[in-house]
């Protein structure tokens, strides 16, 4: 696992105060009919346009330092696959933060899809290094918007966990591909922001008697390697990186998952937590998880994910029992 810490300037400050980085080492059609659906995707779409649009996408530009550096990380596996392809699809892609890191000798072109097209359009196209075709539509609609079997790869960049029915989505990325296509992705995981939920919880809990849901459920590590199997895909490869960041209080970081777009949208959310309560979760929020410093730590797991497309041509593993030497020999 590798943690990397981030340190959010305070309110008066411009920018970054500092930047601290630790390294420690099935058809889906016919099952979309039953999907329960968790999310409010329209209320996520409108979320992310006013965050892009705000102060004309400053402030949304101010807040990118973690989608920044999620796509820095995903950049680094992707450029480990020692291939070029003619075309990438940034699937929820917002302004485009791991398609800004593509350059010529890696693909020539790159489609980016997101359903929010004020971000989709945030940035101009002179920010980019490759030609790039935008398109506005819902990625939990992809087979709408991709053929089968017309694409090399498909990258998605923390945008997965919004997603209602995530198998289903990795099923259509996975008939989007051709044979032998890769599926590169990275999605916030369960423990992101648990400071934040329990110190809400514990906070609700006090001042109000019971508890409703303000940070939304997400998939945990074990379960990936499943979806992504029974999604179809093989030669897969899971991992977790922890970035942390450091805010002056937890008024901060709210403000800020607003300007990133992140904000609730779990159907039969509350649209209000009432000020008595929201002060005394800043309260325990720093008295459990305070630094010496005086800052609050912010947890955003993230689960990386590599799939291929079976194709007869991929190197298989070889068969068990079928090695000539022993580990034991080696170590």
């Amino acid at each position: 696992m590798i943690s990397t810490s981030l340190r959010r300037g305070a309110p008066a400050c411009s920018g970054w105060v500092a930047r601290r980085f630790v390294s420690q080492s099935s058809p889906f059609e016919a099952s979309r009919m039953g999907v329960y659906k968790v999310f409010d995707r329209d209320a996520k779409r409108l979320q992310k346009d006013f965050a892009a649009r705000r102060d004309g996408g400053a402030r949304s530009r101010t807040v990118d330092y973690i989608r920044d550096e999620v796509s820095e990380r995903l950049m680094e596996r992707f450029l480990d696959i020692k291939k070029r392809f003619d075309t990438v699809v940034d699937l929820g892609c917002g302004p485009g933060h791991f398609s800004k890191l593509l350059e010529p000798n890696k693909t020539r072109r790159v489609v980016m899809i997101d359903s929010s097209k004020e971000s989709l359009y945030r940035d101009p196209d002179e920010e980019f290094d490759v030609e790039i075709e935008r398109i506005h539509a819902d990625e939990e609609n992809l087979l709408n918007i991709l053929p089968k079997q017309s694409q090399e790869a498909v990258v998605s960049c923390l945008s997965l966990h919004w997603i209602n029915d995530l198998p289903g989505v990795l099923v259509q990325v996975k008939e989007a591909l051709k044979p032998d296509g890769l599926f590169l992705g990275a999605m916030f995981g369960g423990d992101t922001l648990f400071e934040l939920r329990t110190a809400l919880q514990l906070a609700e809990l006090d001042r109000e008697g019971g508890i409703s849901p303000h940070v939304s459920p997400m998939t945990d590590t074990k379960d990936v390697s499943n979806l992504l199997g029974r999604a179809g895909f093989s030669l897969l490869t899971v991992d977790t990186d922890e970035v942390l960041v450091g805010y002056p209080s937890m008024w901060e970081l709210l403000e800020d998952l607003k300007d990133m777009g992140e904000g609730n949208a779990i159907f039969g959310r509350r649209h209000f937590i009432h000020r008595e309560t929201l002060a005394a979760a800043s309260a325990i929020y720093k008295e459990l998880h305070g630094t010496e410093d005086g800052t609050i730590p912010a947890t955003f797991q993230v689960i990386y994910m590599i799939g291929w497309k079976p194709s007869p041509t991929q190197r298989q593993p070889l068969e068990r029992g079928t090695a000539e030497t022993s580990l034991k020999d080696v170590l």
